[in-house]
């Protein structure tokens, strides 16, 4: 299982970026996505998430300007980021809780959290 992020880029304050994640490989199925972020020298952050049933939760100072959503069919996740701040500057990571496919049994394992190498989103001032 694999996660491609994509969809960082530098921007001036008051700007937008929409940032996409793809699940690949031997999915059976994707429950919840999240989008995190870090900056140098401290802890990741949890922004936004959303769940199989497309319940979202997000960070206060996330919340109202951005939105997270998803594509079941493509194994999507997307963060629409606007209104961006200087203080959104940071590497964005995606999570998602996957069921893949076992290879020695070709049934569903268990789910397991996997990563994304993330995208880095810089916001000018």
């Amino acid at each position: 299982v694999q996660l491609q992020a994509s969809g960082g880029g530098l921007v001036h304050t008051g700007g937008s970026l929409r940032l996409s994640c793809a699940v690949s490989g031997s999915v059976f199925e994707v429950n919840d996505m999240a989008w995190y972020r870090q900056v140098p020298g401290k802890q990741r952050e949890l922004v936004a998430s959303i769940t199989g049933r497309d319940i979202t939760s997000y960070v206060d100072s996330a919340r109202g300007r951005f939105t997270i959503s998803r594509h079941n069919a493509m194994n999507t996740v997307f963060l629409q980021m606007n209104s961006l701040k200087p203080d959104d500057t940071a590497h964005y990571y995606c999570n998602a809780q996957v069921r893949s496919i076992d290879p020695t049994t070709s049934r569903p394992g268990p789910a397991r959290f996997y990563w994304g190498q993330g995208t880095q989103v810089t916001v000018s001032s």
